[in-house]
């Protein structure tokens, strides 16, 4: 692996590399190509998605130089003497480029009177001014600014795009990653592009050479074994609501984030239904799982007794509402085993 951090190494420089919004590349392309160019416009959307990236991108399409590019920290520069600072800078013109592009980023962050001085701007832009504004909060934003802008929202990715993302760029790497190890390292990179790269990155490096096989990957990561996560199906099939309260302890004594684990739990519940209703299910998911995991998963969804059912999926669905909230982390969790298993004894 190069000693380039992977979200650098592989940050997109043109349209084509963009991924997950094609929609707002094909708008932005056809803006371009018609002279149609906005005087304000507003990125908003998870982070990790894009947002600085296509605006440099955009910058460079309208033929800005480097000279000409402003990237300016809404966090660090949100006073109204710099945006004082900022709109006299705007009234110059360009060294060498037929605009000057000003990317505020996290614009959210901004003060009301830094906002008020900024929608001056906005109102009244010079013709050779575009600003790309971008946040992670949009609704923060006043309506007065967001009015003056042409609008796109960035989509986040979803797990499977993640999965796939992770895989390729693994590829790339000279690494050999399998389907269930990059199913974690997107569920760690929760939405973000550039988290994933961070987390499988780590991975990498932890590795040292290691087999990245699903247990060194939740390890590095500080995901669940696939045995903690077992072990907790099992429990609800055999009816033993201890051991399977003993996993979630185990997995709490480990360090493992809660939510991630409830997360994978649910997801082979999920699996256990479709493998139990859908004929097509098992070529579709095979990659998705160890031979060890599919062949656990395949017994709990022929078992006569049917003890992951529905049911079950809306208890463990409805500790998904809690586990942010809960002071104890485990809690959750064990309440929805508890109320599967331990009611009915």
């Amino acid at each position: 692996m190069s000693e380039l951090a992977l979200y650098r190494k592989y940050r997109p420089n043109t349209f084509e590399d963009v991924l997950g919004q094609q929609e707002i590349v094909s708008i932005l392309k056809g803006e371009i190509e018609g002279n149609a160019i906005s005087h304000a416009y507003l990125f908003s959307g998870g982070r990790g998605t894009g947002k600085t990236s296509v605006a440099r991108i955009f910058a460079s399409a309208v033929g800005c130089k480097p000279s000409d590019l402003y990237e300016i920290d809404g966090a660090s520069n949100r006073q109204i003497d710099d945006i004082r600072a900022l709109r006299e800078a705007v009234a110059t013109m360009p060294f060498e480029s037929p605009y000057k592009v000003y990317i505020i980023d996290e614009v959210h962050m901004l003060t009301k009177e830094a906002f008020n001085a900024l929608l001056k701007t906005l109102e009244e832009p010079p013709a050779h001014v575009i600003f790309v504004l971008a946040t992670t909060n949009k609704d923060k934003l006043p309506d007065t600014i967001v009015s003056r802008c042409q609008t796109f929202v960035f989509r986040d990715p979803t797990l499977d795009e993640l999965k796939k993302f992770v895989l390729t760029i693994a590829k790339k790497e000279k690494a050999s990653i399998d389907g269930p190890s990059a199913d974690i390292i997107a569920m760690f990179g929760d939405g973000s592009y550039r988290d994933t790269l961070s987390v499988l990155e780590k991975v990498l490096v932890g590795a040292k050479g290691s087999v990245l096989d699903v247990d060194t990957v939740a390890h590095i990561v500080g995901a669940p074994t696939h045995d903690l996560v077992n072990r907790v199906l099992e429990s609800i099939e055999s009816g033993d609501v201890t051991d399977g309260l003993l996993a979630i302890r185990s997995a709490k004594d480990e360090h493992v984030d809660m939510k991630v684990y409830l997360r994978l739990i649910l997801q082979k519940m999920r699996v256990t239904l479709m493998l139990r209703y859908d004929k097509s299910a098992e070529a579709y998911y095979k990659d998705e799982f160890t031979p060890d995991d599919m062949q656990l998963l395949l017994l709990l969804a022929v078992s006569p007794l049917k003890k992951i059912n529905s049911r079950v999926l809306y208890a463990f669905l409805d500790a998904t509402r809690e586990i942010g909230f809960s002071t104890i982390p485990t809690l959750p969790i064990e309440l929805a085993l508890i109320k599967v298993i331990g009611d009915e004894k």
